[in-house]
């Protein structure tokens, strides 16, 4: 079940002072709940969503990754159910221009019905001597530890992106910079029924070792 106001209240958030030494310490719980971590269909996320405290976490937590330069090469979208209403509408319009209309119309379900979305942007700072594909990758890393930190409070998510990520319109509503791209919106609900096991990668295939050679 997701975290009650009380048992989130508990939780010590404060930020550590910058150099603080911050011990690492097992955790059979965070590995398990990797171990078995999968994403919820978008449309199965019903409410309640996660109360704005409980975004606001998510958030903070979000950022804690790896970046290098510590350049911040991202950022994020929230929405209130008004206007995350208001983009659906103006989506909708847009779908009909696509080259499948139909099936773009079809995608918007996955944005309309879960109650919360987060949305993460790439933006990265060029010309700069941190590679652009690594400032890529941290603002891949937000997305992942976004999902990561709402299944530990007891909700679904889902990281998708689909053709509104894509389409230069949908992108300008999104005030989108020319610089900037979608790394993906990050949907957020209760599942209404529990997310099905997938095929896992084999092991065998997909993992080698360098022989030094």
């Amino acid at each position: 079940m997701p975290l009650s106001d009380r048992s989130l209240a508990l939780l010590d958030t404060r930020e550590p002072e910058f150099g603080q030494a911050l011990p690492q310490k097992p955790s059979p719980d965070v590995l398990e709940a990797l171990f078995f971590r999968r994403s919820a269909p978008a449309p199965t996320l019903q409410a309640p969503g996660p109360s704005p405290d409980e975004i606001d976490l998510l958030i903070r937590i979000g950022l804690r990754v790896p970046d290098h330069g510590k350049i911040g090469p991202w950022r994020i979208v929230r929405f209130t159910p008004q206007s995350k209403g208001a983009l659906v509408e103006i989506l909708t319009a847009l779908a009909a221009k696509q080259p499948e209309p139909g099936k773009a119309l079809a995608a918007l379900q996955k944005l309309s019905i879960p109650p919360e979305a987060l949305l993460v942007v790439s933006s990265p700072i060029q010309p700069h001597k941190i590679p652009l594909w690594e400032q890529q990758l941290s603002a891949a890393a937000v997305c992942q530890t976004l999902l990561i930190a709402a299944g530990a409070m007891g909700y679904g998510a889902n990281w998708i992106t689909d053709w509104y990520s894509y389409d230069g319109e949908a992108k300008a509503v999104l005030g989108l910079a020319a610089h900037e791209n979608v790394a993906g919106f990050i949907y957020l609900g209760t599942p209404s029924e529990a997310p099905l096991e997938r095929d896992r990668p084999s092991y065998d295939e997909r993992i080698g070792w360098w022989s030094g050679e």
